[in-house]
């Protein structure tokens, strides 16, 4: 992926399809899998989760992706953070792009806590001199120091989530993918994340969220596409196309 041209835009993705190659019977086991593989018997159908889909996102701006299960919502929000190829189609960012799409992904579970929090600045691209700037903030917002030489196969899913939470935020991305992660830990602490979304929100942070709440999605975001069969059948101000949506359901 290369810089885009306009400065304001920081998301360019058009014509993106989707297809996935699924088998058509139950395969058991490997074993099963790998004898039907070199025997050619092994049997397929092509299902298109996108077809055709463009978006631009600009700077300031905030995007949230809206459908019912299976609309090709969060395969859309993977193909944007760089995690899988689309079949075709291209996908153009510029600046500082942070997934929070699964919580705790790409945690080394037998390293500690903290040795988690530099190994995942490393992979953001922060050097460890920039990580220790930002140590003892991630620590205090994570509610999560008495466990910080704790190896993480001993953490629980909800402290994981806080610890993935608490990186990402506090290396105020350009651009924050946001997948249905937003019930983080008790009431206390998601009310400090969403407040914590909101001051990155002001501050420039550019927003992509895939939601089944639209109370978030109008809250978080100024745009919003509404995805049905893998087709854009809706697009523009959020709280017209979450009306949209709402009205389609009822």
């Amino acid at each position: 992926m290369t810089d885009v041209i306009d400065e304001e835009l920081l998301i360019d993705a058009k014509n993106i399809c989707m297809r996935f190659r699924l088998p058509t019977e139950r395969i058991d086991n490997v074993k099963e899998f790998f004898i039907k593989l070199v025997k050619g018997r092994l049997k397929y159908t092509d299902f298109d989760v996108l077809k055709g889909v463009d978006l631009q996102v600009k700077k300031g701006e905030s995007l949230g992706l809206i459908g019912r299960n299976g609309a090709g919502k969060s395969t859309l929000l993977r193909i944007l953070a760089g995690i899988i190829e689309p079949t075709s189609g291209t996908v153009v960012t510029r600046g500082n792009m942070v997934p929070l799409l699964k919580l705790g992904a790409g945690f080394d579970m037998d390293a500690t806590g903290k040795e988690n929090i530099f190994l995942n600045g490393a992979m953001l691209g922060y050097t460890r001199k920039e990580m220790l700037k930002k140590y003892d903030g991630i620590v205090e917002f994570s509610e999560l120091g008495k466990f910080m030489e704790t190896p993480l196969k001993n953490y629980s899913q909800g402290m994981l989530s806080r610890l993935g939470f608490s990186i990402a935020v506090d290396v105020h991305p350009d651009i924050l993918l946001i997948d249905e992660i937003l019930a983080v830990g008790d009431a206390p602490f998601q009310k400090k994340c969403a407040q914590k979304l909101d001051e990155l929100k002001a501050g420039g942070t550019t927003f992509i969220v895939v939601s089944h709440s639209n109370a978030q999605i109008r809250r978080l975001c100024t745009k919003a596409i509404y995805l049905k069969d893998g087709l854009i059948v809706d697009s523009g101000d959020a709280d017209a196309v979450v009306r949209h949506y709402e009205k389609d359901c009822t």
